[in-house]
């Protein structure tokens, strides 16, 4: 299968696994070298950077009422085969973000007091201001501003269009200090959030279906020109079938650089986009704005099992027998497997204030834990403490 004749919306049914050899710079081109033609796109205000932007005209048709699935349609096909970036003017209205973002400054205040610094996935610790776990943290302090903000149309309008209803809303508040960096060109979660190696374990069909389990978005809490670093765009990227692997490789990430769009926002703009875009933060190049953003990420609600397991004690029960059988040399493939149905194989959700990304894109799962214990020949009431604490820290106990 190869990255060129992949179709954005399938979902593998070829079949396989994406390699390097699926990545090819020319391929990649033919995808994102388009422009977006506004006629395509008759509830939108304009076209601007090659995304779509939604204003007044949007507000009047949603006043009708049926309009609303039609709109829905038009940003499914925005986000999947359009530009993949659609923005809404005054999504949440100005003197309510104001508000809110005092509420954010106290906390990153509070932070700070305490020693705490806020690491990233693509940043170094302490370089940027960041809240992780924005959402309740505001809910429980500011609850009636938190009801004015979170009854932002734009936000339920897309990510019922995107996902679905019962979709589940996370939050982390982003500040990005005079001076402070751009990100690498990246995708993001799930895929996005691991390394090449990682990402070309999961089939094709993964690749393809993981865009729609999440979508990003995010509220601007000041105005954002494009001196203070907004992000920074290559529309219709998300086009590209083995963008997860792409993004990883140096011609990729240079043709970004080259390339990408930089729509600047007004307070209380939302940007939403699909997370196989290439995107990345802008260098904030101004000497006092700091560039302050409420990152958005929703969910689909389809991401869960049907029940509830103790993998903790689970893991517990387990280890000092798989302990005994590495150390009688039995294959290790059948121990690996039994550590694969048993432990929390993947790294997320997690409590991100205690359990922070900071070595790597995600912190170590449950089964790494396991693993590296029993490849150092931990004994079992250490690997005991160690899963203890590994769950008081994602849960935030």
């Amino acid at each position: 299968m190869t990255a060129s004749t992949a179709p954005s919306t399938a979902l593998g049914s070829a079949g396989g696994w994406f390699s390097d050899g699926d990545c090819a710079l020319d391929d990649f081109r033919s995808q994102v070298e388009r422009s977006t033609d506004l006629s395509d796109y008759p509830y939108a205000d304009s076209i601007e950077h090659n995304v779509v932007v939604y204003g007044e005209r949007l507000t009047e048709h949603l006043a009708a009422g049926p309009a609303r699935r039609d709109v829905q349609s038009e940003l499914v096909r925005a986000l999947t085969d359009g530009p993949g970036v659609v923005v809404f003017k005054r999504a949440v209205e100005p003197v309510v973000v104001d508000r809110a973002t005092t509420a954010f400054n106290a906390m990153i205040a509070e932070q700070k007091a305490a020693g705490v610094r806020g690491g990233d996935h693509f940043a170094k610790p302490g370089a940027n201001d960041r809240v992780w776990g924005a959402l309740d943290k505001f809910a429980i302090r500011q609850p009636e501003l938190f009801v004015d903000y979170y009854g932002c149309a734009a936000l339920a309008l897309v990510s019922e269009a995107w996902l679905g209803p019962a979709y589940q809303v996370t939050s982390q508040v982003n500040v990005v200090n005079p001076g402070g960096t751009a990100q690498t060109a990246h995708r993001d979660y799930h895929l996005g959030f691991m390394s090449a190696e990682q990402a070309a374990t999961y089939p094709t069909h993964a690749h393809l279906l993981t865009p729609a389990l999440t979508l990003q978005g995010a509220v601007a809490h000041c105005d954002m020109p494009v001196e203070t670093g907004p992000t920074l765009y290559l529309p219709y990227s998300q086009t590209y079938p083995a963008g997860y692997l792409a993004s990883h490789r140096p011609e990729f990430t240079d043709y970004f650089v080259e390339h990408y769009v930089q729509p600047p926002l007004e307070k209380g703009d939302a940007a939403f986009f699909n997370p196989a875009v290439f995107h990345g933060a802008g260098t904030n190049r101004s000497s006092d704005v700091r560039r302050m953003a409420n990152l958005l990420q929703v969910s689909s609600a389809f991401g869960r099992a049907m029940e509830t397991v103790d993998r903790t004690a689970m893991c517990k029960a387990l280890y000092p027998v798989l302990a005994r059988a590495l150390a009688a040399e039995a294959d290790e493939a059948r121990l690996r497997r039994v550590v694969a149905a048993s432990a929390e194989g993947y790294a997320f959700p997690t409590n991100l204030d205690a359990d922070q990304p900071v070595a790597g894109l995600a912190p170590p799962s449950q089964a790494e834990l396991v693993w590296s214990a029993l490849r150092r020949g931990l004994q079992p009431s250490e690997v005991s403490r160690q899963l203890d604490a590994q769950q008081a820290r994602r849960t935030g106990g």
